[in-house]
């Protein structure tokens, strides 16, 4: 009878002993490890697989992942050399190489490393200037990584490389550097006006003393301006060209009788001609009315 009564008894203490015994059993993947402390003191790191922990002996306080991990930091308000306000936001990467003293060294690794790149992030944004920051980031980021890197290699802990992301400056400035930018480009504008109109004019110059010299270069110039206004398209041109003057005594068209003489002089020659007389038409007798 007593058997029978102390046999579900030896069952259940030796399913609860088993289960005591199997709650020791831990799994870990490829890229994970695990401190183990027995009794407060560190044993080592185990892992990858399955691993076992003895029940109220070992203790495994955290696991460390040996992949490639990321850290988000930034700063705000901070000033620069020339002493302009910007907010700057800022990722690293890292990933722990000595993993006993990123247990032993520090106690949360994670939170230590962001913290050390927020001061050095706001270190190195005080020597640089607003121009270098916009224009140079990634010698900024080369040398936050190596500021970083020397902080964090006492805990373990190496930094691959340093990005900034984003340089955030106030509304004021960047309607200020807009406008600094946009008288720019119109300076630029017109100094190239400018030059292009010196060079025309050079051009022109050098043309002009050419027809002034050969008076059939400047009339083969005038047929050639005609032909490119008719070429126009969707435009109505009407042009007269008459083919010989009135009047008798007049010169035939394109030398108006200088050919001798330059362009200027033939100009104030025709100013000095006298015009020729045109007949008054008689006045049209009204007419009266008969009585």
């Amino acid at each position: 009878m007593s058997v029978t009564i102390l046999a579900p008894v030896i069952g259940f203490i030796g399913l609860v002993v088993a289960l005591f015994l199997l709650s020791g059993i831990r799994v870990l993947r490829e890229w994970e490890r695990m401190p183990v402390l027995r009794l407060g003191r560190y044993v080592g790191l185990k892992g990858p697989g399955i691993i076992y922990l003895i029940p109220l002996i070992d203790r495994a306080p955290l696991k460390i992942s040996t992949r490639l991990d990321t850290i988000q930091f930034k700063t705000e308000s901070t000033l620069t050399k020339d002493n302009v306000p910007v907010n700057v936001d800022s990722v690293l990467y890292m990933k722990p190489v000595d993993l006993e003293k990123a247990v032993l060294q520090v106690e949360n690794y994670l939170q230590a490393t962001q913290l050390a790149s927020q001061t050095t992030l706001r270190e190195v944004i005080g020597k640089v200037s607003l121009n270098e920051l916009l224009a140079e980031r990634e010698k900024v980021g080369a040398r936050l990584r190596e500021i970083i890197d020397e902080k964090t290699e006492a805990w373990g802990i190496k930094v691959t490389s340093v990005e900034v992301r984003d340089v955030i400056i106030p509304s004021n400035l960047q309607d200020a550097m807009s406008r600094q930018a946009q008288a720019e480009r119109e300076r630029m504008a017109r100094v190239t006006l400018a030059t292009a109109e010196f060079e025309a004019s050079a051009k022109m110059i050098e043309a002009a003393k050419a027809y002034e010299s050969s008076p059939e270069g400047l009339r083969l110039r005038w047929m050639n301006i005609l032909y490119e206004l008719g070429q126009q398209s969707q435009t109505n041109t009407i042009m007269l060209i008459p083919a010989s003057m009135p009047k008798a005594g007049w010169p035939p068209i394109g030398t108006y009788g200088f050919k001798d003489l330059t362009m200027a002089q033939q100009a104030q020659a025709v100013k000095k001609r006298p015009m020729p007389k045109q007949e008054t038409p008689s006045p049209i007798p009204s007419e009266q009315p008969s009585e």
